[in-house]
Order: structure tokens, then sequence, then C-alpha cells
């Protein structure tokens, strides 16, 4: 039987999870390949990998997946990798600037092409809970482009944690979902075509990708993961380690369950996602 081919993200929050595909042996049973969150669920969409660590809107996209349980990209609270992005008024200090002033504002917004999933969360926030929908405009993540053409701009991923949010009026998002709605907030998670799954033993597959994580999550190896990525993005080693351990939550656990239905439904009555269908997960002991 044929490897299976794994698209992966190419961002800082991801690595925990390919620790034993990049550091142990899981790597020798797959073929995998590094892109970013909408690539990635565009790889699944037309073939060309089995298996992605898709945006979560993507589920609701793609056709024919199963999700590997129990894995994750979430957060429980803000996650700091998720930001909306605004140019201060000159010489007001960003303390002074309330949501309220924020939202009367922005009419334009830039979003980061690199992840539907945050896209649509956005225009949800801002449909319900930030003064309605703007006009939007898909761009590639250059801050400074972006706020030349638009009043505020999304980024995800390692450009969102590399903006100086002393600098701009910034918006977590996962923090105003946490806000709005109570719960937690699902990212990116692994999923599987059914059509790749057909004949393989799932339970094994699953047990891959769980000791992956739980190895990845260890200290000392997310010691190593700090130490790698924070000259690489121009981060201190702590904050690095405070986002792996603090901010991100990798356990698709039932309240993450939880706030993914939630975002499905609101995100389809507000048009910026399609109906979701049930989630099917690989069967496992």
């Amino acid at each position: 039987m044929s490897r299976l081919k794994i698209s992966a993200i190419s961002y800082l929050n991801t690595a925990p999870l390919m620790w034993d595909f990049e550091h142990g042996e899981a790597g020798a049973d797959f073929d995998i390949s590094y892109t970013i969150p909408s690539a990635c669920a565009e790889a699944l969409r037309v073939g060309a990998a089995d298996i992605g660590i898709i945006p979560a809107a993507a589920y609701a996209t793609v056709p024919d997946l199963v999700i590997i349980p129990d894995v994750a990209i979430a957060s429980r609270h803000a996650v700091g990798s998720i930001l909306l992005v605004s140019k201060m008024p000159h010489n007001m200090p960003v303390e002074s600037w309330s949501k309220e002033q924020w939202s009367k504002q922005v009419s334009k917004v830039a979003l980061d092409t690199s992840s539907m999933t945050s896209a649509a969360l956005a225009k949800l926030l801002l449909a319900k809970w930030l003064g309605g929908a703007r006009d939007y405009k898909p761009m590639a993540p250059d801050l400074d482009a972006m706020l030349d053409e638009c009043d505020a701009a999304l980024l995800i991923g390692d450009p969102a944690l590399q903006v100086d949010r002393t600098r701009y009026f910034t918006l977590d998002l996962a923090e105003e979902w946490k806000a709005r709605t109570g719960k937690s907030f699902v990212f990116a998670f692994w999923a599987i075509r059914k059509q790749a799954l057909a004949g393989r033993d799932g339970a094994s597959i699953v047990r891959i990708f769980r000791k992956s994580r739980d190895r990845g999550l260890l200290s000392k190896n997310l010691e190593t993961i700090a130490q790698g990525w924070a000259p690489r993005l121009g981060l201190t080693v702590e904050s690095v380690r405070i986002y792996l351990t603090h901010n991100i939550h990798y356990y698709l656990d039932p309240p993450c369950l939880d706030g993914l239905e939630l975002y499905y439904r609101l995100g389809s009555e507000i048009g910026a996602l399609p109906p979701a269908p049930r989630l099917e997960f690989v069967e496992y002991a």
C-alpha cells in the first residue's frame, strides 16, 4: 500500500504536532510537505494530499473528510496569533482607543488569504458584535500593504506573532470569540480523505498522530522548539514558550467541539460559511 501524503502547516503552532514526524520514526511512513492553511485544505480537496492539518472552515467546503480525533490547534482564551490590526489616530496612545471608537473608524478590512477559518471568524465577529459587516479585501499577509489599502488587517500565524502591538490597535479574535460566546475556538485539526483511509488501520493512524502531539508537548521537546523557532521569528524564547504552553490548546476536547459546532452554525447564519456536514471521526479503540 502506498505511503500516505501529509500536508502540514508551516507555522510555529504546528511544530509540537509534527514532533515525531520530524524527530522520530513516524516520518518514515509518510510523505510530508509544508504550506499555509488554505493551501493545505486545497491539497486535500484535489487529492494532492491524503491527510492535512486543515483550517476548521475547510471541513465545511471539502467533501468526504473524516477527523483524526483529540488533536487540534485551538485556544481557550486569547491566542496571540489571530489579530485584527489597525493604525492608531495620530499621536493617540493605544490604551486610550476603545473598541467602539475603532468600530466607527473601520469600513474596509484586509483579510489574510492564508486561512479561511480566521477570515470567516473575523466576518462573524464583525457582523454580530463589532458594528456590522464591512467591505473585505483578500490580501497577502503584508501588514504595511494591507493598511495602505484598508482600515484594518487580519493577520494570522507567525506574521501576527511578529506584530509590534504597542504600535497598533489590535483585537485578538480568539479572545473576542471567548468574550462573546464563552466558548473555546478551534482553528485547525487533522483530517483524512475517506478514500485514502479505505483499507487502512484507522486506529493505528490515530495513535501515530496523538503520540506525536504528546511527545511534542513534553517539556524538553517544547524547549527545543522554542530555542529553534525564536530566532527564526525574531521573538524571545520565553514568548515562544508561553505561546505554545499557554495560548495554544492542542486537544480537540468536548469544550472545543462545542465551540466548533457553534462557529459552524453562526458562520452559516451570516453567510461566511456554507452549512457544515456532521462531524465524522476516524474510529479507534
